[in-house]
């Protein structure tokens, strides 16, 4: 599988900025890992900064507006008889409506750093008819940040950016811990709102 993973790499790589797009939008491998690579292909001097940021932002978007569709258009009958096929289980669908139900919209932004939930909370997005427009601009102003720590973190680990998972672990813990901080900040903020 390794061998796969990096083989896929070299050719997204061959691909620049498209390359680092697609690897997002279509998430055969991990983020982080795309992000990754991309951080070190900056440090060879292959692509700039800025415009990785551009394509990881635009294929990051872009594949979570997929399935927020998906989830709009197809409802849970869909998901539970095709999301095996784009590696979303139906525990990760439950646990992400659990959170939407739970958060309401502002978890659209807070739940982007949660490892699983991340992968899966546009989809009751979608399901839950949430505004197209609130929901692209909490998804891009969480995928921003998530894109410019792995680039940095895949640039400053250059030769040895097979190592981010183990390198992002100490920070994704406290992202995730402030996430969900946040998102109960904000989730007794609507409600005392509404009340």
């Amino acid at each position: 599988m390794e061998a796969f993973i990096l083989n896929l790499l070299d050719w997204l790589s061959s691909l620049g900025y498209l390359g680092i797009a697609l690897g997002l939008m279509v998430e055969v491998i991990p983020s982080e890992i795309v992000l990754g690579y991309g951080g070190y292909m900056i440090s060879r001097g292959t692509i700039g900064f800025a415009g990785a940021v551009i394509a990881g932002t635009i294929g990051g978007t872009a594949a979570q507006l997929f399935l927020y569709w998906l989830g709009y258009y197809g409802g849970r009958p869909i998901l539970d008889r095709y999301g095996r096929y784009l590696l979303i289980s139906a525990n990760h669908i439950d646990l992400s409506e659990q959170w939407f139900r739970k958060y309401g919209s502002g978890v659209i932004f807070s739940a982007r750093f949660i490892p699983i939930v991340r992968h899966g909370i546009s989809i009751p997005a979608g399901i839950a008819r949430m505004p197209f427009i609130k929901f692209t601009l909490y998804t891009v102003a969480a995928i921003i940040p998530w894109t410019l720590f792995f680039l940095y973190l895949g640039f400053v680990l250059g030769e040895n950016w097979t190592g981010i998972k183990d390198a992002a672990r100490p920070y994704i813990i406290p992202a995730a811990i402030a996430a969900l901080i946040g998102g109960t900040f904000y989730f007794l903020w609507t409600k005392k709102k509404k009340g």
